[in-house]
Parts: structure tokens; C-alpha cells; sequence
């Protein structure tokens, strides 16, 4: 089953091949969000203390969630990725224990600081009295788990390195299926079985991953997944090609999170309003991410494998054909919501001057969504090959442009919330730019000899 997933991924149809890979991993996106959503609609009737203890820790918890997934987890499948590609099988088996000591690093960084110095946080974003005392509550029962969440994550990204997506997506839908339910019982309780209020929806959480870490801990020991997890000396150069690629992306995902809290910043000078129509119109942003990571891990998964072929030539056609089906799915979606605002705004709010300012983010942004598509499927193909520093440039760009310029032009210039906006659209389509120019230059792809080359022209 391994060999006939690689052969795929070299000499298959692109398109079907990545359908396949993608849309399990989408699948398991949806249902981690509902999970979210479930879990805050039951924490509502704890009151809203507790609501906003929850939406304190939130920021953080995405933040680590998006870097072991979408970050380091993007460097650990793109050095396996590679690897199998090479067909370096004892390094790809070799790969999962130091995915697996990269996580319990990380994991205990999260624990120790969010832990410690979580109350210092949540105080300065503004908690206070029984909202705070929630934000500690929570956030000590769920990130107590961290080791065990980033252990999940960096596996998942191991199977997805070799093409193996439905193991991960099972195992988040087992998941789904049992935090929903559990979340409430934990929480207020059954019969005799007394709940423990706030505390319970974060024991919930813990007690998933900590079971799901040891499945999966299991299953890569057994050798099922064609994978074997066993003892092996520990070795820098895998640990560096992990994080030569890891790393930059876990600090693409922490610029994204700046760039949004900027913003909304900038955005809040023009009151609470403005803050709720921008709040609600970009949230759709946030509901294309799953379908753009889906495509991007499947693009990651493709081209490193064929990178690792040597085949540079074909991973340059996947890249783009992940752009292409990235471009039309988000565009389509924009010029609707566009075109049509009400559809988006209208599910969460009937308020005119919310629906105001929701309406001129759409109509500024919407329309180039697809600058989103090509910066997220590029950056994507760029893990894949193990050359993103450009791409992470391109990122950086946005930041200033987007969140430095933004707010200077706000505070310092008395610019009106369109030209936010405008400029905010700006530093996206920059992005997109440099990523393109990027990689029609050849430099987020690794140099070949003739003979790499003359085989890459016949794949």
C-alpha cells in the first residue's frame, strides 16, 4: 500500500492524487471546528465569565495548534516527505522518534509557559475578577495536555509525509465523535456523576489527546502503517532537516496571529462597531483555512516526495496545479460574498452599522482572495521542497505593510477604515507577488544536475 502511494504521488494523475489527500484532511479541519464551536456553546451556560475566560486562552491555543500542525508539523512531514520520495526508508522510520522528541520539547515549553505565566497574560488582555480566575482554570487543564497535543499532531504530519491521511483523519473523527458528547458530561454532569464546571471541558480535552497520543504512539510501533517506530540514535541532521523548514513555518503562523491582532487594533480606533463588522466579515478568512490547509498538506505531501525523487520538474507542476485549484475555490467564494455580503454577514448579525463595516471589508478583500490562495498553496510547495526562507519573507512583507503600515496610517495619518483595508489588501497582493516571483526564479526549489534534470523532464 506504501509503494502504491508513492508511485501515485510520482507518476500518477496530479489532481486525483491530491484530491485524495486532501479532502480527508479537510474533512478532519470541519470537524475539529465544530468540536470548538460545540465546546463554546456549552461553556455559554456556565455564564459569561467563564465564556470569556475561554476566549482568553483561545488565542493561545490556536497559536499552538496552528504551529504543531501547520508549522513544525509542516517541517516533520516535509523531511519525511523527502526521505520516502529518496527512498531513505531507515530515515523515514528513523524520523518519527525525533518528531516524537520535537513534540515533548515543545509540549513542555507550551505547558511550563502558558502554566506559569498565563495568569500575567490573561490579566494584561484585560481579565479580571471571575473571568480571569476561568482563563486560569481552563487553560491550566488544557494545556497540561500540550506534550501529548503536539505528539498527535507531529505523528499525523509523519503519515501525512508518506501519504497515509486516513489514519490521522480517523482518528480526529473518533475524536469529534467522543469530545461532544463528553465535553457536556464533564462539564455539568450525569445523574450521580457530578460535573466540574469549566474545569471539565479542559479534562475532556486532555484526557482525547492524551489517549489519542498513545494510539498512535502504538500504531507507529506496530509497523501497520508501513512505518516502524523503534530505537535509534539520535541524529542533528535529521532533527535540522525537520527544522530548517519547521521552524520558519511555526514563525509564518505566529506572524499571521500579529498580523491579525494588529489589525484588529487599528481597526478597533474606529469603535466597537468597527470592531464587530471586520470581526464578522473576517471570519470567513478563517473558514477557508481549512480547505487551503487541506490542498496545501496534500501540495507539501506531492512535492516533497517528488523533490525527494528528483523529479523537480513534476513538483514544480504540482505547486501550480495547487495554486490553480486553491484560486478557484477561494475566488469563487469571494466575488460571492463580494457581490453579495448579506449572505456571509447576515448569519451572525442584523445590525446595520456592524453590517456596514462588514460590507466594506468584503467588497475591498473578497476580490483578491485568491492573492490568499497563491501565498498559502506556494508556501505550502515551498515546505515541500525545503526551501521557504524566501516565501517566508514574503510573509514578513505582509506584516509590515499590512499591520505596521496599517496602524501608522490610522494613528499617525488619520486614515479612513476603507484605506485600511486597502492597505491590508495591499500587503496581501505583495505577498502573492514575491511568492510567484519566487518560485518562477527557481529559488524555493533545490538545484539538480543534468541527469536529475533530463529525469524530472521524462516523470
Amino acid at each position: 500500500m506504501k509503494r502504491q502511494k508513492r508511485e501515485a504521488m510520482l507518476n500518477g494523475p496530479v489532481f486525483k492524487t491530491m484530491m485524495r489527500l486532501a479532502l480527508p484532511t479537510i474533512g478532519v479541519l470541519v470537524a475539529q471546528t465544530l468540536v470548538s464551536v460545540a465546546e463554546t456553546y456549552y461553556v455559554s451556560f456556565l455564564g459569561t465569565s467563564a465564556l470569556v475566560g475561554v476566549s482568553m486562552v483561545f488565542p493561545l491555543w490556536m497559536l499552538m495548534t496552528m504551529m504543531a500542525a501547520g508549522g513544525i508539523g509542516g517541517g516533520v512531514a516535509s523531511a519525511v516527505a523527502r526521505a520516502a520520495g529518496a527512498g531513505r526508508h531507515a530515515d523515514v522510520d528513523a524520523l518519527i522518534l525525533h518528531a516524537i522528541v520535537i513534540a515533548v520539547a515543545f509540549g513542555l515549553a507550551f505547558s511550563v509557559l502558558v502554566i506559569g505565566f498565563g495568569p500575567h497574560l490573561y490579566a494584561a488582555l484585560g481579565g479580571t475578577g471571575e473571568a480571569l480566575k476561568s482563563a486560569q482554570t481552563y487553560s491550566i487543564f488544557v494545556f497540561l495536555a500540550a506534550v501529548p497535543i503536539w505528539i498527535v499532531n507531529l505523528l499525523s504530519a509523519v503519515l501525512r509525509g508518506v501519504g497515509n491521511v486516513k489514519v490521522p483523519a480517523t482518528v480526529t473523527l473518533v475524536g469529534a465523535l467522543v469530545l461532544i458528547p463528553l465535553s457536556p458530561l464533564f462539564i455539568f454532569g450525569l445523574g450521580p456523576f457530578h460535573g466540574f464546571g469549566l474545569a471539565g471541558a479542559g479534562i475532556a480535552i486532555s484526557l482525547y489527546y492524551w489517549l489519542a497520543a498513545i494510539v498512535l504512539i502504538r500504531y507507529m510501533a506496530s509497523g501497520r502503517s508501513g512505518l516502524h517506530l523503534r530505537r535509534s540514535p539520535l541524529r542533528v541532521d535529521l532533527f535540522r532537516d525537520i527544522l530548517k523548514v519547521g521552524i520558519l513555518a511555526a514563525l509564518g503562523t505566529i506572524q499571521l496571529n500579529i498580523m491579525v491582532l494588529l489589525v484588529t487594533g487599528a481597526v478597533g480606533k474606529f469603535g466597537v462597531e468597527a470592531i464587530g463588522g471586520y470581526g464578522t466579515a473576517s471570519r470567513l478568512d478563517y473558514v477557508l483555512i481549512p480547505i487551503l490547509f487541506g490542498l496545501g498538506t496534500a501540495v507539501l505531501t506531492m512535492v516533497g516526495t517528488n523533490i525527494g525523487a528528483g523529479q523537480i520538474a513534476r513538483a514544480r507542476k504540482i505547486a501550480w496545479i495547487g495554486v490553480a485549484a486553491s484560486v478557484v475555490i477561494t475566488e469563487t467564494i469571494g466575488l460571492m460574498v463580494a457581490l453579495f455580503p448579506d449572505l456571509w454577514l447576515g448569519l451572525f448579525t442584523h445590525d446595520a452599522a456592524i453590517k456596514q463595516t462588514g460590507a466594506l471589508y468584503l467588497h475591498v478583500i473578497a476580490p483578491l482572495y485568491a492573492a490568499n490562495a497563491i501565498v498559502f498553496a506556494l508556501g505550502f510547495a515551498a515546505q515541500g521542497s525545503g526551501h521557504m526562507w524566501r516565501i517566508f519573507l514574503a510573509g514578513t512583507v505582509r506584516l509590515a505593510i499590512a499591520a505596521g503600515g496599517g496602524w501608522l496610517a490610522v494613528s499617525a495619518f488619520g486614515a479612513s477604515l476603507e484605506a485600511l483595508f486597502i492597505i491590508v489588501l495591499s500587503g496581501m497582493v505583495i505577498s502573492a507577488v514575491i511568492c510567484v516571483v519566487t518560485e518562477l526564479s527557481g529559488a524555493m526549489w533545490p538545484r539538480t544536475s543534468p541527469d536529475d534534470s533530463a529525469k524530472a523532464q521524462l516523470a
